[in-house]
């Protein structure tokens, strides 16, 4: 909750004159019944239409003015509300975007889309209510026993009985449901979850034809969710019978007693009425109460959420700034007993990793699935951080400087072709935004992109959402081009040439290898023909390190090396 409080406190003034413009409003609701007490004991018993028609007056221009409050007050209520909550997404975004990459992993994307959209719209709309409701309830109540006193001492003793049963009661109901909105909230997470792994993996569900088996597990999910659900809808809709019948038991008891009184001559009938209608306030009052709680609570428990994520520190910004003391290594990347374990995980993904390149060389990785290629990349890139060993890019450790830094010295191409919504030019622009149309040409003929573009609109060629307008071996070439444009001193290709054909391929890499600036390229790959003639390859089994050096050096001394290339058809000479 400190979160919603902080952002909420940036438009206090919306949050003080919300509640007080509903206040006012409920002022002008309790001085009602006392208008109409005074009109059927004056006006109508003793026949005085001039104030039979000053009470109508007085009863319109306090509805009049209610209105105008209660408009003020959800005007008000709505800025602070819509305005703290977009404050506290915009930091919730900004801090997701500063967690690690094994942090995000961790989390799952299912409870992040969860806390960016469900949570944050739960939360709006519990501070709305709360800057209406939660002051004006309780004033009605308490304003309405106030008033039933000044109208009868004695009448006004079922008032305070009632209101006392009807809090407890309702504060039970909300001891009873904030631990199944908790439990409700997680399997809205899992719900969400098995919903995007249905739409991503559609072409591989129905290709196995396991359509049945995830509609089973859908099922069974969504009915935990209906589970839970119908449980909160019985206890939070128990709450408004048991407050009606309550209430309407204390009427009967409030309208006997006040006979009884009449006759005596104790009480009028215009009091009677009067008390009447403040017990129907708090009637009112109390069902609006009782559902505010459980919008408040499922607020409370999605600020919390969005609160666990905020306040998870990010391990991805180191605060040291400057280089090690130490003198700097003079290759262009360097790695010294590398190893990684992901969270949770009981074996390392990658162990004692060594290996130096000077500036312009290249470095081919290549080994079987689930080898640790991409976790190694991803270290060297910054992305992830070694739990053992050292690296360096450009004389910098990474574990010493930000990620940023690093970042700003590498242009990285993922395994996944990703292009966003926009143009060809907006697109490039992420890799520079200071990048001219001729960089950006220059990048995309390297890329092996341009001739397809400029058979269309150039850089204004319109890319729709992921890229779908565009072929695979397109998107991967189009990714290319955005980090070639970048010109930054190391390149990292993630298995990046895996959708194009072997003349692409083999241009792309001539293309590559005489850039201007040179950069240090490394290259991850299954294909030996993608890697074979780069300065170095490093070979990968489970993680290890079971060769290292260059084409035929590892043809003649790495077993796991010649089994990749007998699997490829490639002539291995026996020594």
């Amino acid at each position: 909750m400190k979160t919603l409080l902080k952002h909420l406190k940036s438009y206090s003034l919306y949050c003080v004159l919300g509640p007080l413009f509903k206040l006012l409003e409920v002022v002008f609701e309790l001085y009602v019944p006392l208008v109409l007490k005074d009109l059927i004991e004056i006006g109508i018993k003793m026949g005085d239409d001039k104030y039979v028609l000053i009470s109508f007056l007085k009863i319109l221009l306090l509805g009049i003015f209610g209105f105008l409050s209660a408009l003020s007050a959800q005007l008000f209520a709505a800025k602070a509300s819509a305005r703290a909550s977009s404050d506290m997404k915009k930091e919730l975004f900004e801090h997701i975007q500063s967690l690690s990459f094994s942090q995000l992993e961790s989390l799952g994307a299912s409870t992040l889309y969860s806390r960016m959209t469900n949570d944050m719209n739960q939360i709006q709309s519990g501070v709305n209510l709360a800057l209406r409701l939660l002051l004006r309830s309780p004033f009605v109540v308490f304003g309405a026993m106030v008033m039933a006193f000044r109208v009868n001492t004695k009448s006004a003793l079922y008032f305070v009985v009632v209101i006392p049963l009807l809090f407890l009661l309702t504060f039970a109901i909300l001891i009873y449901t904030i631990p199944l909105l908790k439990k409700e909230q997680k399997t809205i997470d899992r719900v969400v979850n098995s919903t995007r792994e249905n739409l991503t993996g559609t072409r591989v569900i129905r290709a196995f034809r396991h359509e049945e088996t995830e509609i089973i597990e859908f099922t069974a999910l969504t009915e935990q969710l209906t589970q839970i659900q119908n449980v909160l809808s019985k206890a939070t809709s128990f709450l408004n019978p048991v407050t009606t019948v309550v209430v309407n038991l204390f009427i009967l008891l409030l309208i006997k007693d006040g006979r009884v009184q009449f006759y005596n001559g104790a009480i009028s009938q215009g009091e009677v009425l009067a008390l009447y209608n403040y017990m129907s306030m708090i009637l009112v009052e109390l069902i609006k109460l009782s559902n505010l709680v459980i919008t408040i609570s499922r607020a409370i428990t999605s600020s919390n959420r969005v609160e666990e994520i905020i306040n998870l520190p990010s391990k991805d910004f180191s605060i040291n700034e400057k280089p090690a003391s130490d003198a700097l290594p003079s290759n262009e990347v360097l790695l010294r007993d590398v190893s990684y374990c992901y969270p949770d995980s009981p074996a390392e993904a990658i162990s004692d990793i060594s290996l130096a390149l000077d500036k312009g060389e290249t470095l081919g990785i290549i080994g079987g699935i689930g080898s640790g290629k991409s976790t190694l990349a991803n270290i060297i890139a910054g992305y992830y951080r070694p739990t053992r060993g050292h690296v360096w890019i450009e004389g910098l450790e990474t574990s010493k400087v930000s990620s940023q830094t690093i970042r700003d010295k590498i242009g990285f191409v993922f395994q996944k072709a990703s292009l966003f919504s926009g143009t060809i030019r907006s697109n490039l622009s992420w890799g520079s935004s200071q990048a001219t149309d001729s960089d950006m040409i220059h990048a995309l003929e390297a890329a092996q992109a341009w001739d397809f573009l400029s058979e269309k609109n150039g850089l204004d060629t319109v890319v729709e959402r992921g890229g779908k307008n565009f072929s695979g071996g397109q998107r991967q070439r189009l990714c290319i081009a955005r980090a070639l444009v970048k010109q930054s001193p190391v390149l990292i290709l993630d298995d990046s040439y895996s959708a194009l054909d072997y003349i692409t391929e083999s241009k792309m890499r001539n293309a590559i290898a005489h850039l201007e600036w040179h950069p240090t390229t490394i290259t991850i790959s299954q294909r030996i023909s993608s890697i074979q003639h780069a300065d170095y390859i490093l070979v990968l089994k489970n993680g290890v390190q079971v060769g290292y050096g260059s084409h035929q050096e590892l043809l003649s001394n790495c077993d796991e090396y010649r089994e990749i290339a007998l699997s490829q058809g490639i002539e291995v000479t026996k020594q």
